[in-house]
């Protein structure tokens, strides 16, 4: 083999996937057609859930200084996400080029092969694993792998070979992308519908402006490229009054409100892993989260598999968990482009929508879709609220020395967490030390209102979601481990 894992596509999904193969100590190829990156700002937000996953993989530190802000939106309609109470705030002013820069240095430092220049051009599956045609400036050559993973974005080639069924809706409308160099605009973070559209303006570091501006009733135009420049600025002083087709601008795109979703993750030794899964308005920034999120689901997993500490069905798992995902991502935005879009008819729609987000239960509901902290996997039955949730950041201490679970969780192991210094606990979970670190910890005593508050135990899976907790879990805890962790020492037949 050439290779354990041919990941297709150099952006976040893929890069985020490399860094945790290569973590698990599995041998990964990134295959990235452009010879360089692009540095186009793309993206420019985290989420809270992104936040909490790079804070766990220790990269917040390679993002350079970045603006957190309390306030979000669901539509337009502003957003309080401080009603959460996370650890993190989201990050407003990340471009993706930062991102992308941060995540490849991350997976290069450990070892993952990253070769740009390199296009994906067909793939065979035999046997035990995949063979790989790769087009680049030599000619074509052919790579050996056990897996092949598409990562390359909406109109996936990965997914087009491998037959992946793609259903879901055609763009109605489009809005329109720039950002601009020599321009002072009065930020509109949360987008302003005025008459005849909706517009927004966010500032980005380096004194770029980015405007997005979208006119109600206008169908998407079929393009072969980015627009002009002057078509976006006419628009503009259209809908504003104000001209800004003097400044520089140093990207223009456009995007619509197509909404799809792959049928299925995986199909024998391919997967998808963000937009090659999934294409949706990009509300909130909310793809490229998503898209990394779904590789830290994958990586783990698939690491595993290849190790052979766990089944080939653990894969199944990605399917479920983030398929399920992927499929309220593509409501809610669809939802949010009824109200970003929308013409006159949006209006009465949008009134109600602020009034009930004055209610704290919807207000948190919908700041919990939007920041990816609403998320639950099915881990097993019981009634612990932690159960198939993410471990809220907690300080602990560990032999006497001051740490968090966040920080036990940056080697990419699984994590057995005893706050009650369970003798017989730590015992029966030794058959899984080899890939569970099993930590003795003592807790700040939590508020009676905390999902924290009595818990003597948590099982961690590599992401960072509880997989089972004392008391509260139906299962004990060799059964959690065994669903996730592979048969233990000496029990694997």
């Amino acid at each position: 083999m050439d290779a354990s894992v041919v990941v297709v596509g150099a952006g976040p999904a893929g890069l985020m996937l490399a860094g945790e193969l290569r973590l698990a100590g599995i041998d990964v190829t990134v295959l990235e057609r452009h010879p360089g990156r692009t540095g186009e700002s793309r993206g420019i937000g985290l989420t809270i859930g992104t936040m909490e996953v790079f804070d766990q993989r220790g990269l917040l530190r390679r993002l350079g200084d970045y603006e957190t802000s309390r306030m979000g939106h669901f539509g337009g309609v502003p957003l309080d996400m401080g009603v959460l109470g996370a650890f993190h705030e989201a990050a407003k002013t990340v471009p993706q080029s930062v991102t992308e820069e941060a995540l490849e240095a991350w997976a290069g430092e450990l070892g993952a092969d990253i070769r740009r220049g390199h296009e994906f051009v067909s793939y065979e599956e035999e046997g035990d694993g995949v063979t790989v045609t790769v087009r680049h400036a030599d000619g074509e050559e052919t790579l050996r792998a056990r897996y092949l993973v598409g990562c390359d974005g909406g109109r996936s080639t990965v997914r087009k070979a491998a037959g992946f069924d793609f259903p879901g809706t055609a763009a109605t409308t489009e809005m329109l992308l720039a950002d601009l160099r020599g321009v002072d605009l009065e930020p509109r973070m949360t987008g302003e519908h005025i008459d005849g559209g909706f517009v927004m303006v966010a500032k980005l570091p380096g004194g770029i402006h980015r405007i997005i501006v979208g006119e109600h009733g206008v169908p998407p135009r079929k393009r072969t490229g980015p627009p002009e420049f002057s078509e976006v600025a006419d628009v503009w002083k259209r809908l504003t009054g104000i001209d800004v087709s003097h400044a520089e601008p140093v990207w223009v795109s456009a995007f619509g409100n197509a909404s799809r979703q792959a049928a299925e993750y995986r199909r024998g030794r391919v997967l998808l892993a963000g937009d090659s899964a999934h294409v949706h308005l990009p509300a909130g920034g909310q793809g490229m989260n998503t898209s990394v999120q779904d590789s830290h689901n994958l990586g783990w997993k698939l690491a595993a598999v290849l190790r052979g500490d766990a089944p080939v069905e653990l894969l199944d798992t990605y399917h479920s968990e983030r398929h399920e995902v992927g499929r309220g991502l593509l409501a809610n935005t669809r939802a949010q482009s009824l109200l970003i879009l929308g013409g006159e008819e949006s209006v009465p729609l949008r009134d109600v929508l602020a009034e009930l987000v004055r209610i704290p239960g919807v207000s948190r509901h919908l700041a919990a879709k939007v920041s990816g902290l609403d998320i639950r996997y099915e881990v097993g039955g019981g009634s612990s609220p932690l159960l198939g949730r993410r471990l809220p950041h907690l300080p602990v201490t560990v032999e006497g020395r001051r740490t968090s679970s966040t920080e036990l969780l940056r080697t990419g192991r699984g994590v057995l967490l005893d706050l009650d210094d369970n003798a017989v606990l730590r015992r029966r979970a030794q058959p899984w030390r080899d890939r569970v670190d099993i930590v003795t910890a003592t807790a700040d005593a939590a508020p009676t209102d905390s999902p924290l508050a009595g818990v003597s135990a948590v099982l961690l899976r590599p992401d960072g979601y509880v997989a089972w907790a004392a008391p509260g879990s139906h299962r004990d805890v060799n059964t959690s481990l065994a669903r996730w962790f592979g048969p233990g020492l000496g029990q694997r037949r």
